[in-house]
């Protein structure tokens, strides 16, 4: 796979990314067809897209090919979990300058491959584009399998917060790699590409869980998003927040506190949910709050006071955090 995608050309390069696929029961006609069939047994498809710009989003002296594949499909998957549906097929929009090379194309199409694989999806199609920024565009389907999806509106007063999954790896990492650093590689690595707990999504769903997301924002911002659809107060025990000593560590290296990373850090792509007090939660999972009453517009609180930090992701803001 020598030279560049401008020199392999839209269809060249079109055969070398299919050509590394994978497919799944669910994918009836998958790549190379005017558009791809696949299965919804349920008779509801659940969806979501999301966007990747280089030097936005990931950087190249960061994160190699591969690791942006998996990070790309990952935040997209994680939206469809985090409706408890399973992860289905996705489709990838790419739009490259025509001197990238081939290899890294490639390279970001096994991290797809291979992240999908990991959720039990497919890469089922997509387009090519010329462009002068790399820009990975996702769009990832799932199935409900005859549950009912989980939104952010239904959370109740007297419901547990529960959480599973990393909160505050991929922002210490980014912190990490931010001052030229590439170690501790655990947390560098949660940067680079997220594990979401996919099955834990339609598992909470099965369990009877009433609101639900994954933190994508960061878990204020992300219970932000569940207190105002739902119209409750949430309210996180820092306590009950276990914070790993080497996030310590890295906090104490860098003078940020590793709560911040753990209440506002992004990307991690946990999946909180609210649930029933008298639910019996798996191991799994980690009850960190409560739903309340609103006081007065609905809102998220830490041990009982509003967060007056900065922090959460913003795609109009200046900086992530």
């Amino acid at each position: 796979m020598k030279g560049t995608v401008g020199e392999l050309g839209e269809f060249g390069l079109i055969r070398e990314l299919t050509s590394r696929l994978t497919t799944t029961p669910a994918v009836r006609v998958g790549p190379g067809d005017d558009a791809a069939v696949v299965a919804a047994p349920d008779r509801r498809v659940v969806a979501s897209t999301d966007i990747l710009v280089e030097g936005r989003h990931f950087r190249r002296d960061w994160s190699t090919a591969y690791d942006v594949g998996r990070k790309a499909a990952a935040q997209n998957l994680a939206d469809i979990a985090a409706m408890g549906a399973v992860p289905t097929a996705l489709l990838l929009g790419l739009v490259v300058p025509a001197d990238l090379p081939v290899t890294w194309a490639a390279e970001l199409m096994d991290g797809l491959r291979d992240e999908c694989q990991v959720a039990g999806a497919a890469v089922v199609g997509g387009d090519v584009v010329r462009g002068d920024t790399i820009t990975v565009s996702i769009t990832a389907l799932g199935d409900l399998r005859n549950q009912e999806p989980v939104t952010r509106a239904g959370a109740q007063p007297g419901d547990i917060v529960a959480v599973t999954g990393w909160l505050g790896w991929s922002a210490a990492g980014h912190a990490v790699l931010s001052r030229g650093f590439r170690s501790p590689r655990a947390f560098v690595e949660a940067h680079r590409r997220p594990e979401p707990p996919y099955h834990a999504g339609p598992a909470a769903a099965g369990l009877g869980a009433t609101a639900m997301c994954d933190v994508s924002d960061g878990l204020i911002a992300d219970l932000g998003h569940i207190a105002e659809a739902s119209k409750v107060r949430i309210d996180i025990r820092s306590g009950a927040i276990d914070i790993p000593s080497q996030m310590n560590d890295i906090g104490q290296a860098v003078g940020v506190d590793p709560m911040q990373w753990v209440l506002t850090g992004g990307e991690d792509h946990a999946i909180v949910a609210t649930f029933p007090p008298d639910v019996k939660l798996p191991a799994r999972w980690k009850v960190i709050g409560e739903v309340l009453n609103p006081s007065a517009l609905p809102q998220v609180t830490v041990d009982g006071a509003p967060w007056t930090s900065k922090g959460g992701w913003d795609h109009f803001g200046d900086i992530e955090s």
